[in-house]
């Protein structure tokens, strides 16, 4: 998984977590004792989950250093633990199990996904959401630039990948495991001043593991002020020269 950079990541913290409050807002499960934040990041999504349960123990688990003592400070009631969700696993049955915004980093969903419903309590919740944008705009602008010299030879030849399968393909892999499971896709219209802040908003996500292979802040700098000329026509300006940033999101909400 990519490095990430909390102060970056929260330049547009209210949209970011409004998808964290819609998903949690769904789930039904009235009493939690245990709940897990899988991928919490900076915290913005586990406070979502403290509101909804302030009686419950609450954990969150990142990678990321950074992330996690931004979180800290915001919340040290939390129990913060850096691990990889990959092969962290709760002490004990947990509630509810949210991830927001970080399965699509994650290979092979087809096993990791049922070894998380297998951590739920008898009616718990396992609630994902996952940017769901591979053939969007932004993406196929930052495409363009990508594969054009220098930058070609300059980045790393490796795209970031983003595994988001289909609705049919999370049912059919949940189905056996789980008494209930709702599948629905959202779009977010986020409305930005200009280019630049979808610049801002790409290069805090999905941009962020490629920009990490240019060679310094001056070649990062100069590539984004490229992408953000390239955006111009792909998110037109609207009569007050704001533009209209539609973004996927797939939801997934499984209870045992």
């Amino acid at each position: 998984m990519p490095a990430w950079d909390a102060e970056q990541y929260l330049k547009f913290e209210r949209e970011r977590t409004q998808p964290s409050r819609d998903l949690v807002g769904r789930i039904d499960v009235p009493h939690a004792r245990r709940v897990v934040d899988l991928g919490c990041g900076p915290g913005n999504s586990t406070a979502v989950l403290r509101a909804r349960w302030p009686s419950a123990e609450t954990i969150g688990v990142d990678s990321s250093a950074e992330m996690l003592d931004r979180a800290r400070a915001s919340d040290p009631s939390v129990t913060w633990v850096q691990a990889d969700l990959r092969s962290w696993t709760p002490t004990g049955p947990v509630d509810v199990v949210l991830s927001n915004a970080v399965l699509q980093w994650v290979p092979d969903h087809a096993s990791v996904m049922p070894r998380i419903v297998r951590w739920l309590a008898p009616e718990g919740a396992f609630a994902a959401q996952m940017p769901a944008n591979v053939d969007a705009p932004y993406q196929l602008a930052a495409d363009r630039v990508r594969r054009r010299a220098p930058w070609s030879e300059l980045g790393s030849s490796a795209l970031p990948s983003f595994g988001v399968e289909s609705r049919g393909f999370y049912y059919d892999l949940l189905a056996p495991l789980t008494s209930r499971i709702e599948l629905w896709d959202t779009e977010y219209v986020h409305v930005m001043p200009g280019p630049e802040a979808i610049v801002a908003w790409t290069a805090g996500t999905g941009l962020r593991p490629w920009l990490a292979t240019l060679p310094g802040d001056d070649a990062r700098q100069r590539f984004l002020r490229e992408y953000a000329i390239e955006l111009e026509d792909a998110y037109p300006r609207q009569h007050d020269g704001r533009r209209l940033f539609p973004f996927l999101r797939r939801f997934l909400l499984a209870y045992r």
